[in-house]
């Protein structure tokens, strides 16, 4: 797999962080710097933690699914893209009391955001994508996403939150039938 593809892995895993972010930006009346630097660091951390042990688990089934790897594949990436579409259309509002500064928050939001990374980290080592390079650049991808995101959302509200989510999960979708294509045509 070439960059460009980890890259949009790491898009599209980003969305709903990214989302996230957004209406966090809008629902915060006293927002500052470092609650933006915090909430980005414990989602791009969080999204490059879970595909590490996601690929852990992938490595275990490789060799039992390697001839129709990418059917799991294609499968996965499907489910999480459908997932975030599905959520994108359900509407969420924003809590008055929304905290930034608060540790557990954080901690929840970035457990409920990450767990698609864990699952598209099943994917990594049946597409032989390097899981350290993907990992990394799904957590960097997913820090500044998350870093924009309240950037924009302190200035525009939570209007583009589930168009972004729709987004990204179209992008997996796409990206689960380019490697079936790939494969089936091989």
């Amino acid at each position: 797999m070439d960059l460009v593809t980890i890259i949009i892995i790491a898009v599209g895993l980003s969305m709903d962080t990214f989302a996230v972010s957004v209406v966090s930006g809008a629902a915060c009346k006293q927002l500052k710097v470092r609650h933006t630097l915090r909430m980005a660091v414990f989602f791009g951390g969080f999204q490059a933690f879970m595909p590490l042990v996601g690929a852990l688990a992938g490595l275990t089934v490789k060799g039992y699914i390697a001839g129709y790897d990418h059917w799991v594949a294609f499968a996965l990436l499907a489910a999480v893209g459908g997932k975030m579409i599905y959520e994108s259309f359900k509407l969420a509002p924003a809590g008055e009391n929304f905290d930034l500064s608060n540790i557990f928050v954080l901690l929840v939001l970035s457990i409920a955001t990450s767990i698609d990374a864990l699952t598209v980290g099943v994917t990594l080592p049946l597409l032989k994508i390097p899981i350290a390079t993907a990992a990394a650049i799904i957590g960097v991808v997913t820090f500044s996403l998350s870093a924009l995101g309240v950037s924009i959302g302190k200035r525009t509200g939570h209007f583009f939150e589930s168009k972004i989510e729709a987004i990204g999960g179209l992008a997996l979708i796409g990206l689960g039938v380019k490697i079936l294509l790939e494969h089936l045509t091989m």
